[in-house]
Order: C-alpha cells, then structure tokens, then sequence
C-alpha cells in the first residue's frame, strides 16, 4: 500500500521516500532504474469504475467482485463412467438390473440386495447404491444376470458438494477472465459479473517524416510503425484504443490533437519527439496541456527516453521512444502493467530462467537491457539479431525480452538469463 503526500510516495511498511516523485521539472533525477519508474508508474494508477457485462462477453475483463456458487457441485451424488450402480456387499453375487438410469433422468428404483441399474456417466445414483462398476469389468449370464469380473473396484461415484459447495467462493476480485473462467461463471449461473470497464488509451504518432503504412515513402520519409505497433499491443491486452494520427513537427497542431485525445481517453501514448532534436518538443507541449513529469529518462536499454507525466484531472501520458523496439519494450515494461492496474488486475510477468546457448558479452552496462531472444528446441536461449532498437525485425521471431541488470557485462554459456516471454 501507497499513500501520496506532497512531493513524495511514502510505503506504510518502509520508511523509503522517492524524492523525484511530483517534483516540479528541475528537480526530477536525471536518469531513474527501471524499478524506481515502475514504482512510480503504479501509483499513479486509479482504479477505473465498474459495469456488468453478459458473461459471454466478459473475456478478458477484470472481476470486480468475488463469484460465489449458488449451489452444490456435483448438485447430487452422480455416477463418474458408464457401469452398473450396486451395492459393493453384493459383487461376488449374480445382479439383476432393475433399469438404465440415462443423464437426466432420476432413478425409478432404490437397489437392494443382488441388484444393480445400469447407469450412465453423469447419472444420478439411486438408493441403496454405494458403487460403480464398470461395464468393462462386467459379463452378461446366460440368465440375463451381471456378472462382475474383475477383484476390485473404486467406488467410481462423484459425491454432492465435493467439488463445490453452495456459497462457497468459486472467482476472485481482481482475475483476468480466461476461457476456463467463462465455464466457472456458467455453472454457478453468474451471467452478469461485474468487472472493472476497460481503460481507453489514445495513441499519436509524432514526426514529419511519417506517412501512413498505405503510402509509398518519399524521399526522407518512413512508414509510421510504432502506432499500429502499439495499437496491435493495446488491443491485445482487451483495452480500447484509438489512433489520432500523426502530428506534424508543429507545436500548435500537436497540442490540439493531444487535447482531442484527452477529450475522451485515461491515458495517452506518443511515440517520437521527446529527445534532444532541435525538433523535439512534445515535453513542452504536454506542459502546456496541463501535465506534470514524474520522469523523463530511464537508465534501460533500448528505451532511455521514455517520458511519464499526469494532470490534475488523473490524465495519463508516456512519451515512448520513436524507435520501435524500444516503444514496443516501454509499454510491456511499464505501460501494460499500468493498464492492469487500472482495470483492478496487479500484472505480475512470468520471468523463467533459461541458461545460454552462447556467451553475451556488452560492451557498457550502465543500464538494465532487455535483449529480444530465441527458444531452441533444447531449452536453451540465444540473442536474435539484433542490430538495435530502430531494428523493427528484431522481434518477429523472438520468444522473449532477455535481461541483463546493471553492471552485467557478459552471460556466459550455460549460465541462467532471466527471460521474460513476449
């Protein structure tokens, strides 16, 4: 738990204070860990409201309330295969089948002794019946009689209440629903849920040498990825994004289409604009749409430019890096787990250690790197090739980031990365 007071962001359980937190520009530390942005990212994160959905449509939504059953499952003692129900004291005996007991149906007849109704799975178990055979371990006599064949059995019955019992809490406050949970809400019969509503992001590019992916470049010119790079992420992740297009190297027409964006979206993503060019101005035009920086520069590689900022009014902005491996590493780095958060789900990333297939050597490690690599079919991890973050390639045949902290400058063959999957 977090607690914000003027200036800072005190922890209830330590005595640390992050001085950079609120502080007016001047006094933002020049270069921040990873860790110290996340921190800082988080906090800012208010929880979005709530609405109830149909639950065919909940997919990818976050809970907002605990799921209870509304029965017993198995609501009554049902038969687990398809076999004869009988009573165990009578196996070594001939038994007459009173019925077929199909799913469904309720039993007509209680078994008693030397009897048995043949029952199919998911049946319910009838009276006087304390076991299953199956019809496998079974022979018909020349009477008509069964005959069990085999020396024991399980008793092959799933018993009311054993897998869930009534009100017993089924979902948790705060999942991401999955497929599986789709079928959890089913059976308990919450078709509503409620969860938390998905955040709206805004997504600009920025930069007169972009043109839309549809257009031949001119001379100069690139096709605008990150956008639709992040626009591709963003979706993923079940939010609602919106593309406001690409803003010209021009303060005033950048400033109105970041106001648009604000009109009607949580957060906003820019890519470009934020370095030291001449023409790298979009830190100033926040400003002026009211935002306040929290920090401008991260001690990550690829990614140092990424910028964070707020407004009064709980607006949300990252200024993302223009080139694409280091947009695309910034919003799974820190954008994404922002979002989560927002819609009431704490993102916890997988990190599993592989060992190297070959040695990693870096020449400075000043900064934390997240390096795109391959999984070999022996478990072992290697680099793709990667010749920096405006290599846009780099990442299609990735498995995940690779991370190299601080002051690492070689991983040697065989030894354990931490590996986080894409």
């Amino acid at each position: 738990m977090f607690r914000l007071t003027f200036g800072s962001i005190q922890s209830e359980h330590s005595s640390t204070r992050i001085k950079y937190l609120c502080k007016p520009d001047y006094l933002i530390k020049s270069m921040i860990t990873f860790e110290e942005a996340l921190e800082i990212v988080l906090s800012h994160a208010g929880l979005l409201e709530t609405e109830t959905v149909g639950f065919t449509e909940s997919l990818g939504r976050v809970l907002a309330e605990n799921i209870v059953s509304d029965m017993d499952m198995p609501p009554f003692d049902k038969s687990a295969m398809d076999g004869y129900a009988c009573r165990k004291a009578d196996l070594k005996n001939e038994l007459e089948v009173l019925e077929i007991i199909a799913a469904g149906q309720l039993p007509g007849f209680e078994v008693c002794a030397n009897q048995c109704s043949k029952i199919m799975t998911g049946a319910m178990i009838p009276k006087g019946a304390d076991c299953v055979i199956m019809v496998e371990h079974t022979r018909v006599t020349a009477k008509g009689l069964i005959e069990f064949t085999a020396e024991k059995t399980a008793g092959n019955i799933c018993f009311k209440g054993e897998d869930i019992k009534k009100g017993e809490k089924v979902l948790s406050k705060g999942l991401l629903i999955k497929p599986q949970h789709i079928a959890v809400l089913a059976s308990v019969g919450c078709v509503n849920p409620t969860v938390y509503r998905k955040a709206k992001v805004g997504i600009l590019s920025t930069g007169d040498e972009l043109v839309e992916p549809q257009f031949e470049p001119g001379s100069g010119e690139i096709r605008n990825s990150n956008a639709w790079q992040l626009m591709a992420q963003a979706r993923a992740m079940n939010v609602e994004a919106t593309y406001f297009g690409i803003a010209p190297d021009e303060e005033r027409q950048t400033l109105t289409l970041i106001k648009k964006a604000l009109e009607t979206c949580d957060v906003m993503l820019l890519t470009g604009g934020i370095s030291m060019g001449d023409y790298d101005f979009v830190p100033a035009v926040l400003k002026e749409a009211g935002f306040t920086f929290h920090f401008k520069s991260l001690a990550v590689q690829p990614g140092r430019p990424t910028l964070f900022g707020s407004t009064a009014e709980r607006k949300i902005c990252f200024g993302l890096p223009g080139n694409p491996v280091s947009s695309f590493n910034q919003f799974e780095l820190l954008v994404k787990p922002m979002l989560m958060k927002m819609m009431g789900h704490d993102h916890n990333p997988v990190i599993i250690k592989f060992p190297m297939a070959v040695d990693y050597r870096r020449k400075k490690s000043e900064r934390l790197s997240f390096i795109p690599v391959l999984l070999h079919d022996n478990g072992s991890v290697s680099p793709v090739e990667y010749h920096g973050s405006a290599h846009i390639n780099a990442l299609n045949l990735a498995f995940g980031l690779m991370s190299v902290p601080i002051g690492v400058e070689e991983i040697k063959n065989g030894e354990l990365a931490d590996v986080r999957p894409l």
